[in-house]
Order: C-alpha cells, then structure tokens, then sequence
C-alpha cells in the first residue's frame, strides 16, 4: 500500500470516528436552525455596516459604537444558543483530533517513531526537534 492509499485509509477512518460524526451531526442542527441562522445573517450584516464605517474618512464614534454594541450582542446570543455550543464543543474534539494525527505524522516526517511519539505537541515545544531531546 503506497503512502497516499493510507492518507486515503485515513481519511476514511476519521469519517468513522465518532467526533466527526458529532461534528456533522451538530453542523447539520446548526444549518437548520432558522433563528440561529437568522442571528447570523444579522451578525454578518452588523459587521459589515461597523467595517463601511470604519473606512470612511469622517467616522461617526456614536455609530460605531453603537454598531459594535450590537455586534457584541448578537454573538453572545450566537454563542448562547445551544445548537452553536453544541458544534463548537463538537468542533473542538474534531480539531484536537485532526491536530493529532498532523503532529504524528510531522514527528514522523521528522524522523521520531510514530508509534512512541506523543499526541500531541509538549507545552513549550516550538516544533523544532534540532534544539529539543524532550519528546522521545
């Protein structure tokens, strides 16, 4: 089996795996969740009406804030709402998953075993095993 049959391997076996399974599911709430979407859509209006006004020459401060003062609002209704903090709980494991397989594989292409290698990154680890014997 070449190396990119096993990437493919790989791919298939993370579909498997249960925090990508939640992440799906929770993305698909989120997708149709209509008031969420609707909080959104009115996140990204305010963003944008705060970015016109932060460009323009001659700023109005009271619009800003008041623009930044309701864009702070919606996203704590957006991160408030149970559907979002389901997926971002469920985002985070897929990541922390993901990052893991990156970090063997780096280690790996680095010349570390991948079989005795750790999970994840040592705390203060810049990447760079030249100047480091701590993982192994």
């Amino acid at each position: 089996m070449t190396v990119i049959e096993m990437a493919r391997e790989l791919g298939k076996a993370l579909q498997e795996d249960e925090r990508y399974k939640k992440y799906q599911e929770t993305k698909v709430k989120n997708d149709n969740d209509v008031d969420l979407q609707n909080l959104i859509g009115d996140f990204n209006i305010k963003r944008m009406q705060l970015n016109q006004e932060m460009q323009k020459k001659e700023k109005d401060a009271e619009v800003m804030k008041k623009l930044d003062s309701e864009l702070k609002d919606i996203y704590a209704k957006i991160m408030g709402n149970s559907n979002m903090a389901e997926f971002t709980a469920a985002q985070e494991k897929l990541e922390k998953l993901i990052s893991s397989v990156n970090y063997i594989i780096s280690m790996a292409a680095s010349g570390e075993d991948p079989m005795t290698c750790p999970e994840e990154q040592p705390a203060g680890c810049g990447g760079s095993c030249s100047t480091c014997g701590g993982c192994s």
